[in-house]
């Protein structure tokens, strides 16, 4: 059996957050040992990030290796929506169309693809489910965070939440209709937003997640304070456009 890469060592992060011991949950960043090549290099994990797909899916097949990962991970196809997939233990034939995706199988790993919006992780304080989220500004006023947690079994008042990197406020300037757009369902979401030139203003994403999972009952929110535009372990498609890769968020049940 492989043995298991030192994260610490490996160019990936692990969540700082007080989740249950069998609670299990790793962030990959472009410096990993990858296959990638400039200017994705090295650990594109990210199928329509224009990198050739044989390199990503090598990247996808070492990330499951060199972390000993109990399942290969479930992929989606994300499009800032606010579906959620419950998943089982059946496997998934290719990537679903969601943003979310949540499970109480021990051994399925849920994995979110981001350079730039917010990846959510969420558990049951008793370990016994987990969930992944995809929420940039329009999967956030899609409503994703709120579609997910109504499907979950765990009370949000049992389940606690790590907020992983993004996009930083500072970095993250939007035009009028994205502020409208909140605003519009919450006045408070005033809050997430400061004006910085006629007509735009920096996004707090994470001051949004924040509210919203306050909202429906979760307060037990860790993690926040990262830019992936101005951290280079990171991808950023504001930062690198079109030719960014993606890294990703992953979560699961130790069986």
């Amino acid at each position: 059996m492989t043995e298991p890469v030192d994260p610490t060592r490996a160019g990936v992060l692990v969540p700082d957050w007080p989740a249950p011991a069998r609670v299990k949950a790793l962030v990959t960043t472009r410096q990993a040992p990858g296959l990638s090549q400039p200017p994705y290099d090295a650990f594109n994990l990210g199928l329509r990030s224009g990198e050739d797909e044989g390199t990503v899916r090598a990247n996808r097949a070492l990330l499951e290796r060199a972390f000993a990962l109990p399942s290969a991970p479930r992929w989606l196809r994300q499009v800032h929506g606010d579906r959620s997939l419950r998943i089982t233990e059946e496997i998934i034939d290719g990537e679903p169309e969601a943003d979310a995706a949540f499970t109480t199988h021990a051994g399925a790993v849920l994995a979110i693809l981001s350079a730039d919006c917010l990846p959510i992780l969420l558990c049951a304080d008793d370990g016994g489910e987990v969930a992944a989220l995809h929420a940039g500004w329009r999967g956030l006023s899609a409503g994703v965070i709120e579609c997910c947690v109504r499907r979950l079994r765990t009370p949000p008042e049992r389940l606690i939440a790590w907020l992983g990197p993004a996009i930083g406020a500072a970095s993250y300037e939007v035009g009028d209709e994205v502020r409208a757009a909140f605003l519009e369902q919450s006045t408070g979401a005033a809050e997430a937003f400061a004006a910085t030139r006629p007509g735009h203003w920096t996004c707090d994403l994470y001051a949004l997640a924040r509210q919203r999972l306050a909202q429906h009952g979760i307060r037990r929110v860790h993690g926040g304070g990262f830019d992936t535009f101005a951290d280079t372990r990171f991808y950023s498609y504001r930062r690198d456009g079109a030719r960014s890769g993606r890294f990703a968020s992953l979560i699961w049940i130790e069986r």
